[in-house]
Parts: structure tokens; C-alpha cells; sequence
């Protein structure tokens, strides 16, 4: 039972790479920041809201 959920929780986990993109030389970020904790906090991307992990702060999208 152990090692079925360890799997499910490695597929779900992406690497801090994946925020971030390199375009033209620069370095871009493609997540949201959060408003309340500043830059290098992300966001997390839910089907119906955007949420920051530190602080709880949650916004709603629209439409969905």
C-alpha cells in the first residue's frame, strides 16, 4: 500500500525547473507570484483557483 501511494505522489510533484523558462538568453518565470509574500514564492496552479503554499492566500478563476 506504501509503495502505490509514493508512486502517485511522484507523478503529481514537479521540480523547480519547471517554473521557471529560458527565452532569448533570459530567464522567465511562467508561474503566478504570490501578491502577499513577494517574488520567489509561487503560486500553485489548481482547475479552479491559483493558491501560495506559505501563506494561504487564494484567488478564484473565472469562468470555471
Amino acid at each position: 500500500m506504501a509503495a502505490e501511494k509514493s508512486k502517485e505522489t511522484k507523478k503529481l510533484r514537479k521540480a523547480k525547473k519547471d517554473c521557471f523558462s529560458i527565452e532569448d538568453g533570459s530567464i522567465k518565470r511562467t508561474k503566478k507570484h504570490c501578491p502577499k509574500c513577494g517574488p520567489g514564492v509561487f503560486m500553485a496552479a489548481h482547475k479552479d483557483r491559483t493558491s501560495c503554499g506559505k501563506c494561504g492566500y487564494t484567488e478564484f478563476l473565472k469562468g470555471k
